[in-house]
């Protein structure tokens, strides 16, 4: 497995719409103590809490939850999904952050995004912004 500096750890992450990504990832962080790590633009912010992760997000249309998932294989992952006749909503992509991914509406219309990484990319290649350590 690569390991890639641009994801955050954990294999289940929870991406958490919010207005204002700054202003929230500021209280998270003191109010339950995450620690910034990674901001992406002004739509995306990593968080991290003793080896976990969270990421928030600008709200999207729909104003529901996310979940990105790590796995090992995402290419047969994708082909069981799409076989159990999941709503596909983005196919296996390449991205310059370092991952290979494809994102899928379940029944309820949540999100889910599932990722494996391919590339170990330092977040600053691709417009990342590292939290000071």
């Amino acid at each position: 497995m690569i390991m890639n500096r641009s994801m955050p750890p954990g294999e289940i992450i929870p991406e958490l719409p919010y207005n204002d990504i700054g202003t929230a990832a500021a209280w998270l962080c003191q109010t339950f103590g995450f620690k910034e790590r990674l901001r992406i633009g002004n739509h995306r912010c990593q968080l991290i809490f003793h080896g976990a992760s969270i990421i928030v997000i600008e709200r999207n249309v729909a104003g529901s939850s996310s979940i990105l998932v790590h796995v090992d294989d995402i290419d047969s992952h994708y082909a069981h999904t799409k076989e159990s006749g999941a709503r596909i909503i983005n196919p296996p992509t390449d991205y310059p952050f370092g991952e290979r991914q494809y994102t899928v509406e379940d029944i309820g219309g949540h999100r889910w995004t599932f990722s494996q990484s391919i590339a170990d990319v330092d977040p600053r290649d691709w417009g990342g912004i590292p939290a000071e350590s």
